[in-house]
C-alpha cells in the first residue's frame, strides 16, 4: 500500500522506486506518468491501514485522501463510507475469500466392514432381527397351545434369523404352515439386503472413502474444536466491518471466534490438524505454491471451491478534485480492454511464487495419497473382518464361562 503527492507535471526521470511497491503498482505508476506527464511523491502508507472510519474522520490512506494530504492512493475496496470522501478507480476484480484446510484423508480402515450401510439402516437390521425372532417364537408358541405341536425355543429362532442374514441359515426350525410362509418372507429379505451390502461394499473396497472437505463457514461450525485464523491486515478496514457487521448467524459466529495470525503461522497450523485458515483465494495459492508445494506442484492443503466476496472490487483511492482522475479512468479502460493488466497479474503470481522458492530453503512435502490410486486389498483395508473375529471368539468364550458358571451351580450336590 502506498500514497502519492503531486509534484510536478514536468517530464523527468523517475526515481528508484521503493522496494514496497508491487510489480503491478509500479508498471500502472509508470504507465501513469508516461500518460498524464504527471510526477509523484511516493510515500509508503502510514501503519499500512486501508482506513477505519472513527469519530467521522478515517484513519489510514482513505484518511490521507479525505484531508487532502494525498493524491491518491494504491489498493483499496470501495465502501459506502469511503466513497463519501474519496474518489474510486476499479483496477481488478475481487478475489473470492476462500478456507485453506488439509486435504481430506481416507476413512479409517478398520470401518470398512460397516460403512457400506447407514447407521440408521444397521440400526433398522438389528430391529428386524430381533422383532423377527421375536415373531417367529410368538408363533410357535401360539401354534404349540392350539395344536399341541412342537415349540421352538427363542434362541434358535433368533439365530435362524441371523443366520439367513448371513445366507448361511441352519435348519428350518419351523413345524407349522405360518412358520413356513414366515420364514419364507424373511428369506426374500434377506436376499434384498444380503444383495445391496455385498455390492456397496465391493463398491467401498474399490473406490476408498475420504474425509469431507471444507468449503463452507458452516462446515468450519459443524467440526467439533476447530478453529480459523485470518491475516492481520485482511481483518481490518473494509474486510472487518464485512464480519463485524454482518446479520448472518453463521459469519457472526465465524467473527466471533476468528484468531489473527500471519500466513506462514496459519498455514504450519493447519498442518497440525484442527485448523483452517480464512483468505483471497490468489494471494493463499501464492504462498502454499511457494512454501509448501513439492516439485511436482502437490500440496497437503485444500483450497475450498467455494468462497465469498467480501468486496466488490479492487482499484485505487484519489482525493475528490483531483485533475486527473478521469484521465486514469480512461487509461485503464484501455489496459483492461487489451486485456494487459490481467496479464500482469498472472506474470507477478507466477514471478512471486518462482522467486519465493529460489529464496527459501524448501522441505517439499511427500507425495500424498491419492483416493483414486488403483492398490491391492491387503490387510489394511479388510482389518475390520480380522476384529469381528476376534471379537466373536471372544464373546463365545466368556458365554462358555457363563455356562460352566451355571451348571455348576445347577449340579446337585454329591
Amino acid at each position: 500500500m502506498s500514497i502519492y503527492r503531486r509534484i510536478s507535471s514536468q517530464s523527468a526521470p523517475n526515481p528508484e522506486q521503493p522496494s514496497w511497491l508491487t510489480p503491478q503498482e509500479l508498471k500502472l505508476e509508470e504507465n501513469m506518468h508516461r500518460t498524464l506527464g504527471e510526477h509523484y511523491e511516493i510515500r509508503e502508507s502510514p501503519g499500512r491501514a486501508f482506513g477505519d472510519l472513527r469519530n467521522g474522520q478515517y484513519t489510514g490512506n482513505i484518511g490521507k485522501l479525505q484531508r487532502e494530504e494525498a493524491d491518491f492512493c494504491t489498493i483499496v475496496a470501495p465502501t459506502r463510507g469511503r466513497l463519501q470522501v474519496s474518489l474510486f478507480a476499479r483496477l481488478y476484480q475481487a478475489d473470492k475469500m476462500v478456507i485453506t484446510s488439509l486435504k481430506p484423508t481416507l476413512l479409517p480402515a478398520h470401518l470398512s466392514l460397516v460403512r457400506p450401510f447407514e447407521g440408521e439402516l444397521w440400526l433398522g437390521l438389528l430391529v428386524s432381527v430381533l422383532t423377527w425372532g421375536v415373531v417367529m417364537w410368538v408363533l410357535h408358541r401360539a401354534s404349540q397351545w392350539f395344536t399341541r405341536g412342537r415349540g421352538v425355543k427363542f434362541s434358535t429362532a433368533l439365530m435362524y434369523g441371523w443366520g439367513a442374514v448371513l445366507e448361511q441359515p441352519p435348519s428350518n426350525p419351523c413345524v407349522s404352515d405360518s412358520g413356513r410362509i414366515l420364514v419364507g418372507w424373511w428369506l426374500v429379505f434377506c436376499l434384498v439386503i444380503s444383495t445391496g451390502y455385498r455390492s456397496s461394499l465391493m463398491a467401498h473396497l474399490t473406490v476408498q472413502g475420504i474425509s469431507d472437505t471444507l468449503d463452507t463457514f458452516q462446515d468450519l461450525l459443524d467440526q467439533d474444536g476447530w478453529r480459523w485464523s485470518t491475516e492481520p491486515w485482511q481483518f481490518s478496514g473494509a474486510t472487518l466491518e464485512y464480519f463485524s457487521k454482518n446479520t448472518d448467524p453463521v459469519v457472526k459466529k465465524i467473527n466471533d471466534a476468528m484468531e489473527v495470525y500471519v500466513i506462514k503461522e496459519s498455514l504450519e497450523k493447519v498442518l497440525e490438524g484442527g485448523f483452517s485458515f480464512i483468505s483471497v483465494k490468489n494471494y493463499v495459492k501464492v504462498f502454499v505454491s511457494s512454501w509448501f508445494a513439492n516439485n511436482k506442484g502437490e500440496t497437503p492443503f485444500y483450497i475450498s471451491n467455494n468462497g465469498i466476496y467480501v468486496l466488490l472490487c479492487f482499484g485505487w483511492g484519489f482525493r475528490k478534485g483531483a485533475p486527473f482522475y478521469a484521465k486514469f479512468n480512461l487509461m485503464i479502460s484501455r489496459l483492461e480492454d487489451a486485456g494487459i493488466i490481467e496479464y500482469w497479474t498472472e506474470e507477478v503470481i507466477d514471478k512471486r511464487v518462482k522467486e519465493n522458492r529460489e529464496a527459501a530453503t524448501l522441505d517439499l512435502v511427500k507425495d500424498t495419497p491419492q483416493a483414486d490410486t488403483q492398490v491391492v486389498l491387503g490387510m489394511h483395508h479388510l482389518q475390520g473382518a480380522f476384529y469381528l473375529l476376534t471379537g466373536g471368539s471372544g464373546i463365545a468364550f466368556i458365554i462358555l464361562l457363563l455356562e460352566k458358571y451355571g451348571s455348576n451351580r445347577a449340579a446337585p450336590p454329591h
